[in-house]
């Protein structure tokens, strides 16, 4: 028993270590808002609008480390973020439900981005509005119980049309 202790604090520290090596290989993406009081929706309240464009910032952290070539650094600015389905208030309940339909509610967020190699060289940047009208028709989005699927799903297919290839 006290031989599989010490092997264990020897092994900790090393596993710890190769987790961080690992982490380190990955490509680097940084996410900038501005103005998120004046997006389109990106929540009814303050902190609905932060915890949401705090939740989109960190997907698109774990796609730059799950895709992106280890000198890689991505600069994203999200311009305006439209969620999915339509805020009604539902007034016996004291509170605004979130409602999806299919109909022209679908998911939109508009991107700035600049991809860059590790010297600084720009590989690519634009700007451009992504959007997924038929969100409602993918499987995934039906069964998902974490907030923002079809946003996410939506980046995440985003992502990888613009920044996985075999060539990056």
């Amino acid at each position: 028993m006290r031989l599989a202790r010490t092997a264990l604090l020897f092994c900790l520290p090393a596993s710890l270590a190769l987790g961080i090596a690992g982490a380190a290989q990955a490509g680097t993406v940084t996410v900038s808002t501005n103005q998120e009081d004046r997006f389109t929706d990106a929540g009814t309240t303050p902190w609905q609008r932060e915890a949401n464009l705090r939740q989109l910032s960190e997907y698109l952290q774990g796609l730059g480390t799950q895709y992106l070539a280890p000198d890689r650094i991505l600069t994203v600015e999200l311009l305006d973020v439209d969620l999915a389905g339509e805020v009604k208030p539902i007034r016996s309940r004291g509170f605004d439900t979130r409602f999806v339909r299919g109909n022209a509610d679908w998911p939109r967020i508009v991107v700035r981005y600049s991809l860059k190699s590790a010297d600084g060289q720009v590989l690519k940047s634009g700007e451009e509005t992504v959007a997924d009208m038929d969100y409602l028709h993918h499987v995934a989005g039906y069964r998902t119980t974490a907030s923002l699927p079809y946003e996410k799903r939506m980046l995440e297919r985003w992502f990888k049309a613009r920044f996985v290839s075999a060539s990056d």
